[in-house]
């Protein structure tokens, strides 16, 4: 009975072969194997699912299978050749060929066996004369790199080969085989820069996805040396280590390329240890003395690019615990650094801020409330044991760290603010007489004011303060820093026009200086940066934003400074919040009026709006933004690196471009801008409010602009896939309409376009908007929908039983709407033009066709009327029964109506196209001509 059903299963397998379904071929054959004993039968079993391996692309299972059958039968022919193939694909030739010249004994007349025999040969002389040059090629490149009297053109030119070979795997593998990580540690001796980067750069290449060399490397080169080479001042060095250690990180931590097999797959690498090992070695380098600027911000770059968790559905937050635990104290000490004080660590402008997103990433990566609570703890520990009434320096570190952490996980900070003693503290440094101790408390009277609340005890506490230190200090850094206290204090009111903190006119004046050290060119670019930043909290108030978009000499230096700064995360910050905030481009909440009465009722506070927050002036503000050039700006920052440019930021300038959109007639201006190219990568990566906002504005411009300017080149199909994603039912109606109108323009301009949407799987949402009762969403789904028919993919769907596609389009082409009639007409026009079958199958859809194509060949639209009246000849051409049913029927009377009529320059085409139907018909001999 067993053998029975597995000789059934066999067949099975070959009819699901046959009919290239692989999956369920490979099951029947895998079933029938455990049913039979009969070796013959085995071996059929095993080749056969050899064979279905190979379809599937799983050549280690193919010739696993393989083997089998030639185990049982050593002159098995198709079991020796499906083996050879699967070896060829796995890379080895050697085994593949011997396997083939068997094959060509048992049947020397085949000239497959023969043709492969040559291709094997061929691939494995390449690779032994690729291999010896390869091996000669190092050892050359070495000898050079390691002879003193090599002169300079030699030795760079034999390093830059060496770091090429190094990043290809075959060479990699030569280098790290002819003992090439002791030779390169032999460079790294030498301490001669330009060597010692050709090695790093060369061991970086040889750790890139290959677990097992970069855990030797690591072990060989030793942690410690390489913290201490990335510890040096030059920035290049640095940074060139930094890559090495990312590259070993990656490998360690199963971002593997290879893929290993056999003897290889046993061995299983254990990595936890040598990355908690790495992990370690970078937190200490924060606190050292010893380490350059450079190196303590690469050691906080890898730090934060590697601890948190990429994802938060993974559960494992285990290395932010260790980092937590064994460094936060560490790190806070970093953000608590004053450059000004002699016990200061060596740092960059970058370091403070680093350490900051750092301290940010780790809260957010928290899982529970005891985590947050204990690290929560450790933070407390620290700023309260710093507080000391005998040594000031202790204070304002205390103050800079709490700053620092104001400017990483926000809540946390706010907490810390509650702490006893905190704001009294930053106000009593306030009024020292020592410049260092004003400049940490206004730094971190800035921070803390972001809340209304806080703001309110500052305002009460500290402006006074605040406003002697202006008039006072001699210091600009001191003063500027000041007056963007005072902007942050004045805005705390937000848009609210009800809730200004400061008399009439203070706001404006504060706005008025900060535009003034905007302009000076003279000052350096950090101080600008606080005057760009103060203008951030003040354009909240109408008045202040209406000047500063009229004072163009500041908008332009606002703008060369973004494009100047585009390392600098909080200038492009700044700027983008700056601009967002002329454009009133922010989230408002509705103000619902039944609420605004019950609030006034209670005796509570309503927010008031600012007469110049009215659409008229936001409107202006906008032309006057284009007109002084901020699309350049804006396509400038959206170039800069992804670590500076944070997600917020491209959020922010998401919600810029919408609003420089929103006008049809400016929309050529932004793209001659290059704001269209700019749009992209912004609809494409970022928060999911910002890709929503980024994939409407390119919505807006598609639908009005020619493509092929609007997004040159291969651009223009990474357009699609942000249009499609604003079909989604979870999106407003004027989105989901901008988008279609996108949509159509693109599928209008190539068939390779209709291709990448159809990919997309645009479809369905394009048909489900076919069945919208707004009639906007209905007119632009079938516009869509009419471009998109010329596909034949698109074709292949309408012409697959078991759906109503076609009659929802003849259904759509009776509707009273013109404009719907007449996109549904086109479609239908354009299908029954490609398909005969669909000419008949729209005669069974529907029992009102025949109604439907009479109301549209007399339809009082002539593109309509044209659309019906070539529906009409495609159904008389497509078959001598249908075309005598319709002879039968009124639309003979209709067809000679319209022929007969006499041809003006607007009817031209309708009455042609009544003719050629008329014509069809006198060719089937249904009607004859009067003489």
């Amino acid at each position: 009975m067993a053998e029975a059903e597995a000789v059934q299963l066999k067949e099975e397998g070959n009819r699901h072969f046959q009919l290239q379904d692989y999956k369920a071929a490979t099951k029947s054959y895998s079933q029938a194997l455990k049913l039979t004993k009969d070796k013959a039968l085995l071996a059929t079993l095993y080749r056969n699912r050899a064979a279905c391996g190979l379809k599937t692309e799983s050549y280690v299972q193919a010739a696993s299978d393989a083997s089998r059958a030639i185990d049982i039968n050593s002159s098995d022919i198709k079991a020796l050749y499906r083996r050879c193939q699967a070896l060829e694909h796995l890379g080895k030739l050697d085994q593949a060929f011997k396997d083939v010249q068997r094959c060509a004994t048992l049947e020397p007349r085949n000239q497959n066996f023969q043709e492969t025999l040559r291709r094997l040969n061929t691939s494995i002389q390449e690779k032994l004369r690729v291999q010896f040059s390869t091996d000669s090629r190092v050892q050359k490149m070495f000898e050079i790199l390691l002879d003193e009297s090599s002169d300079a053109d030699k030795l760079e030119k034999a390093a830059n080969n060496l770091i090429v070979l190094g990043r290809e795997e075959a060479g990699a593998e030569r280098i790290f085989q002819n003992n090439g990580v002791a030779l390169l540690l032999q460079l790294v001796d030498t301490k001669r820069p330009e060597l010692v980067l050709a090695a790093v750069r060369t061991l970086s290449g040889m750790c890139s996805g290959h677990r097992a060399r970069a855990t030797v490397i690591l072990h060989a080169v030793r942690i410690d040396r390489i913290c201490s080479l990335m510890a040096v001042e030059n920035e290049e060095m640095s940074l060139a280590v930094c890559n090495l250690l990312q590259a070993v990180i990656d490998s360690l931590a199963g971002e593997d390329k290879q893929e290993h097999r056999g003897k290889e797959e046993a061995l299983v690498l254990d990595t936890k240890k040598d990355l908690k090992q790495i992990t370690s070695h970078l937190l200490d380098m924060l606190v050292s003395k010893k380490v350059s600027g450079q190196g303590r911000d690469q050691a906080l770059n890898l730090l934060n690019k590697n601890v948190p968790r990429k994802d938060l559905a993974i559960h494992d937050n285990s290395r932010t615990i260790y980092v937590v635990d064994n460094g936060l104290r560490k790190i806070l000490k970093v953000v608590g650094q004053v450059p000004d004080l002699p016990s200061c660590l060596p740092l960059t402008d970058n370091t403070r801020m680093l350490a900051s997103v750092l301290i940010n990433k780790l809260y957010d990566d928290l899982r529970c409330d005891p985590e947050r609570d204990h690290f929560r703890k450790i933070c407390e520990e620290y700023i309260t044991g710093k507080f000391d009434p005998q040594d000031m320096d202790k204070n304002v570190i205390a103050i800079q760290t709490v700053s620092g952490i104001l400017q990483g996980p926000f809540d946390l900070g706010n907490q810390l603010l509650g702490m006893k003693g905190v704001m009294e503290m930053m106000v009593a440094l306030c009024g020292s007489e020592r410049e260092v101790d004003q400049l940490v408390a206004v730094e971190a009277l800035i921070h803390a004011s972001t809340k209304l609340s806080r703001a309110t005890f500052i305002i009460t506490n500290g402006v006074s303060l605040l406003k002697e230190i202006y008039k006072t200090t001699k210091n600009e850094k001191i003063k500027i820093r000041t007056l963007v206290g005072l902007c942050k204090l004045g805005s705390a009111g937000g848009t609210d026009y009800g809730l200004r903190q400061f008399a009439e006119g203070s706001t404006e004046k504060l706005a008025k200086q900060c535009r003034k050290w905007l302009c000076n060119a003279s000052i350096d670019t950090r101080t600008r940066r606080w005057a760009v930043e103060g203008l951030a909290y003040l354009t909240l108030d109408a008045d202040v934003k209406d000047d500063f978009v009229q004072d163009i000499p500041a908008l332009q230096a606002m703008f060369e400074l973004a494009k100047a700064s585009t390392a600098d995360k909080t200038i492009l910050y700044s700027v983008a919040t700056t601009l967002v905030n002329c454009t009133n481009s922010y989230d408002v909440k509705e103000v619902i009026p039944e609420l605004v009465q019950l609030a006034k009722f209670s005796k509570q506070h309503v927010p008031e709006e600012h007469p110049k927050d009215k659409k008229d002036f936001i409107d202006m503000r906008v032309k006057r933004l284009l007109k002084a050039g901020v699309t350049s700006a804006l396509a400038c920052m959206v170039k800069a690196d992804n670590a500076i440019l944070t997600d917020q930021t491209k959020e922010l300038l998401a919600r810029v471009f919408l609003a420089l959109c929103d006008n049809p007639k400016d929309r050529g201006t932004i793209v001659a801008q290059g704001g269209g190219k700019a749009l992209i990568p912004l609809a494409l990566e970022g928060t999911d409010v910002g890709k929503v906002k980024a994939a409407h504005a390119l919505a807006k411009i598609a639908a009005v602009s020619n493509p092929d300017i609007a997004f040159p080149g291969e651009r223009v199909y990474e357009v699609v896939r942000p249009l499609v994603s604003l079909l989604d039912t979870q999106r407003d109606g004027l989105q989901n309409y901008e988008a279609l109108l996108g949509l159509t323009n693109l599928s209008g301009r190539s068939d390779k376009l209709r291709q990448k949407i159809f990919k997309e799987k645009a479809l369905p949402d394009i048909e489900n908007y076919m069945f919208e009762n707004h009639d906007q969403l209905r007119q632009a789904a079938t516009e869509c929908m009419c471009n998109m028919v010329v596909n034949k993919e698109v074709q292949e769907r309408f012409l697959a039983d078991g759906n109503d596609r076609l009659k929802l389009v003849v259904l759509l082409c009776g509707e009273d709407d013109d404009k719907v009639q007449n996109a549904a007409a086109g479609a239908l026009a354009m299908l029954t033009a490609a398909h005969k079958k669909l000419c008949l199958k729209m005669t069974q859809v529907t029992t009102q066709w025949l109604e439907i194509l009479q109301r549209l060949c007399l339809h009082d639209r002539l593109s309509v009327q044209h659309r019906g009246l070539v529906i009409a000849y495609n159904l008389l051409a497509a078959d001598a029964e249908l075309a005598k049913k319709l002879v039968e029927s009124e639309l003979l009377e209709i067809l000679t109506v319209v022929g007969k009529q006499e041809p003006d320059e607007k009817k031209a085409e309708v009455v042609q196209t009544a003719r050629e139907c008329l014509i069809k018909c006198m060719d089937y001999g249904f009607i004859k001509p009067v003489s």
